[in-house]
């Protein structure tokens, strides 16, 4: 399956990946809402290699259209074209410890960097070497998973959601945002996984939550908060009762039922 990217940059990446040799992909959210047809300005590229030197190397070739940011503790870069932000980083294989999000990093292969990803419709690459250009490469089918409307993990939801609690949150905020199905069972209390929750900050489940509350329908993310027993982990002080009380309010501003 043959992608469009009619955006110049895309050429112009492809251009110089050629010419450096390296495989270059377009991966995660930008993918996926170009095949649901959603307006998106966040470009993620992912290289075999360094994503500092490719990003360099487009920016030269770009001159002062392009404006980059380099990111040395985390290999990565930004570059802003006009309205877009294009971010570019290195193919890597993550490890984790119990006590923590935040993963060991190091270099790796094209499979190595789409196992660490959350979400089967987050796994998928545009090629953007010059004889693949623009071919569809779903290693977990997520295109299906598109299409039947699904959130799941590329690997055993166990180990996704136990090396980063997080994407519990981000799970359920696709499930919102998009109008998609998710398992609540892959990490309910009696999975022992949603306690992990523990060890965000609260600052990135507050950033969760908000994007939750900016949904069209904010009263289903809540709804599945509840079911999963993350609402009382986020929330400690609300008892069972207030929660549902919290998801009944939304539901009646937003004047719908849950799906």
């Amino acid at each position: 399956m043959n992608i469009s990217l009619d955006h110049p940059v895309f050429r112009t990446i492809s251009e110089t990946v050629d010419e450096m040799n390296v495989t270059s992909y377009v991966i995660g959210g930008y993918v996926r809402d170009l095949l649901l047809k959603r307006q998106s300005k966040d470009i993620d590229v992912m290289v075999v290699g360094s994503g500092i030197d490719l990003a360099r190397a487009v920016a030269k070739k770009m001159g002062r259209k392009g404006r980059i940011t380099v990111y040395g503790n985390f290999g990565t870069a930004l570059l802003k074209i006009g309205d877009l932000d294009v971010e570019f980083v290195g193919a890597r294989k993550e490890s984790y410890r119990s006590d923590s999000r935040n993963p060991s990093v190091e270099n790796g292969s094209l499979e190595d960097d789409q196992n660490r990803r959350d979400f089967t419709i987050n796994s998928m690459g545009i090629s953007l070497n010059g004889e693949t250009f623009g071919e569809l490469l779903d290693p977990f089918n997520g295109l299906s998973d598109l299409s039947r409307r699904i959130i799941r993990t590329p690997l055993d939801p166990d180990i996704t959601y136990s090396d980063d609690p997080l994407r519990m949150m981000r799970a359920i905020r696709f499930a919102t945002q998009l109008d998609f199905i998710m398992k609540i069972s892959h990490f309910s209390p009696s999975a022992g996984i949603g306690a992990r929750i523990e060890i965000i900050s609260k600052e990135r489940i507050i950033d969760e939550l908000n994007k939750i509350v900016m949904a069209d329908r904010p009263s289903d993310g809540f709804y599945l908060l509840e079911k999963t027993g993350l609402l009382a982990l986020v929330f400690p002080e609300l008892d069972w009762l207030k929660g549902i009380a919290v998801v009944d309010n939304l539901r009646h501003k937003d004047n719908s039922g849950i799906r």
